[in-house]
């Protein structure tokens, strides 16, 4: 099972919409997302999409970035929309159990995933005794062998979480970066006796709030390499030279992509709107590039496990 982490913002969100809408019979994705926006229209819309399409979703309760930044979101404004989804309350563990244990029986809530963070004691008597609990059913962590040995025997399911995606300073950078190794989890996580795995799909862990013109457009595709490892290419527009005609910048970068992947025969929802939108000389915006390179990935792994 692939369990993509994505922050709530609107473009992820839309992403999320269309992927529920469309993934056909493969079910093989179960979204984490991160709320960071304290409007939480964007999110309620989504949530209603899942639920009518049967997406199975992990909500974090206690975002770490954006407007929420380590304070909790308040469940009863969710409960109506929340109410016959298939989704689980997600908790982001950094020092502080005892806040955790409160916050998860004021709420009742009896089946959790854990989301681990560096700073989280794993090895301390309270914290092994905490996820040792029936409640906690998955484990969202970076490799972490030790712990793993620890909860032997309790059931828990084990998701693997690795940043595969390598930010570059400029976008520019990426005209010379070629292409590069995403993940190889999609073939050995089974193997390695994880659940399944999680990443932060074609965009970093690093979170960043908005943005300005850019000097040059990428288009970040994955795609699996002789049948194996996912890699991911940079599609990277060459007038870079100052902000002037983003939509021109656009051109450039989707005329590589989409010549690579018909010439690779790759076809996605998402890379087929991006084939429709360089087809059609119409710019879609830079939120709109974010979500198809990010709704292609998560339907690639999708449809690949």
């Amino acid at each position: 099972m692939y369990f993509p982490y994505l922050r709530g913002r609107q473009f992820e969100l839309i992403a999320l919409r269309e992927f529920a809408s469309q993934r056909g019979d493969k079910h093989n994705v179960f979204p984490i997302i991160e709320p960071v926006k304290k409007t939480l229209n964007s999110l309620k819309i989504a949530i209603k999409v899942f639920k009518e399409f049967k997406l199975p979703f992990a909500l974090v309760m206690n975002p770490s970035v954006g407007d929420f930044d380590k304070s909790w979101i308040m469940y009863n404004e969710l409960i109506e929309e929340l109410e016959g989804c298939d989704w689980i309350p997600a908790i982001i563990v950094s020092t502080n159990i005892k806040i955790i244990q409160g916050y998860l029986s004021e709420n009742n809530f009896e089946k959790v995933m854990l989301i681990l963070t560096n700073s989280a004691n794993s090895d301390s008597d309270d914290f092994l005794q905490f996820v040792s609990n029936p409640s906690v059913e998955y484990i969202v962590t970076e490799e972490n062998k030790m712990l793993r040995r620890k909860l032997r025997g309790y059931n828990k399911n084990f998701i693997l979480l690795n940043d595969c995606f390598k930010k570059l300073d400029r976008n520019k950078d990426y005209l010379i970066a070629g292409e590069e190794k995403f993940t190889e989890e999609n073939i050995f996580f089974a193997e390695d006796k994880y659940y399944g795995f999680s990443d932060y799909t074609t965009v970093s862990s690093e979170f960043i709030e908005g943005g300005t013109s850019p000097y040059a457009v990428v288009i970040h595709i994955t795609y699996q390499k002789d049948g194996e490892a996912i890699w991911i290419k940079h599609f990277t527009s060459i007038s870079n030279e100052d902000q002037a005609n983003v939509q021109g910048k656009f051109a450039e970068a989707a005329r590589k992509a989409v010549k690579f992947l018909n010439e690779k025969d790759i076809h996605t929802n998402a890379s087929n709107e991006l084939q429709e939108y360089f087809e059609a000389q119409k710019y879609p915006g830079l939120g709109m590039v974010k979500k198809i390179s990010i709704k292609h990935h998560i339907e690639l792994i999708n449809s690949i496990l």
